[in-house]
């Protein structure tokens, strides 16, 4: 059994470009389906947030339209309504990277208010970086990669493959005109190489201890990856640049 830490946003609005707030928080199916397929592992999940705060979960993400049918957005409602994980945080300033063996973050727009900037969590990612844990990120999840900055203020994951919402789906979910910044422009300035596919298509980047996600329809193919990763014997993680 591994022991799997959550890092979730505890941001429930986002800033627009001209001020304004809008209701946002993490995408409920790229907490879900990974969460479920953890568990059925039979690997232990905690959850941190800034604050300890319960993550909120965009309400965008619940509905039929979001996950296909009415069935199956009642039963990612139930899994974020009713896992004690999720209804019970830890803080993230009171986390030990030691006391697990993986990283997950899943996405939806709130860590690109809270986690982007969040000094907890841009150690978290850091520390597991640099102790070869493997790391998990998903659609907007990425942008919690852009607090990794080392002491040199280098990012911590610049020079790794990824992937992460791209450009052109923020323009085409039409969220590009009121952004404040976008995610796939800000990864690339830290230095973090970005490779997308198609949009809405699932799409993995495995780069050795990274394992990130394009969008949602990526977090099944995602959370498959990071098990092969904890199934794998322990290894020194490379401090080249992925090729």
């Amino acid at each position: 059994m591994a022991k799997i830490l959550f890092v979730m946003t505890g941001a429930d609005q986002r800033t627009l470009a001209d001020g304004g707030k809008k209701r946002t928080g993490f995408w409920a199916d790229e907490a879900v389906i990974p969460y479920e397929a953890f568990k059925a592992a039979g690997h232990e999940i905690t959850v941190a947030t800034p604050g300890g705060v319960v993550p909120p979960v965009d309400p965008a993400s619940l509905s039929a339209g979001a996950n296909g049918s009415d069935e199956n957005a009642a039963a990612v409602r139930a899994v974020v309504e009713g896992a004690a994980e999720f209804g019970n945080p830890s803080a993230l300033s009171e986390v030990r990277v030691g006391d697990f063996d993986a990283v997950y973050v899943p996405g939806g727009q709130g860590p690109m208010e809270d986690l982007a900037v969040d000094a907890d969590s841009g150690r978290i990612l850091t520390q597991a970086m640099e102790s070869g844990l493997p790391v998990g990120v998903v659609c907007h999840g990425p942008a919690a990669l852009l607090a990794a900055v080392k002491e040199d203020g280098t990012n911590a994951y610049a020079g790794y493959r990824i992937t992460a919402f791209s450009n052109t789906e923020e323009r085409l979910a039409g969220n590009a005109d009121t952004a404040r910044w976008l995610l796939q422009d800000r990864l690339t300035e830290a230095g973090l190489k970005v490779e997308v596919g198609e949009p809405w298509a699932p799409h993995v980047q495995v780069d050795r201890n990274v394992v990130t996600g394009q969008n949602p329809a990526s977090s099944g193919s995602l959370a498959a990856e990071l098990l092969k990763k904890l199934a794998a014997p322990a290894s020194v993680t490379p401090s080249g640049p992925g090729s």
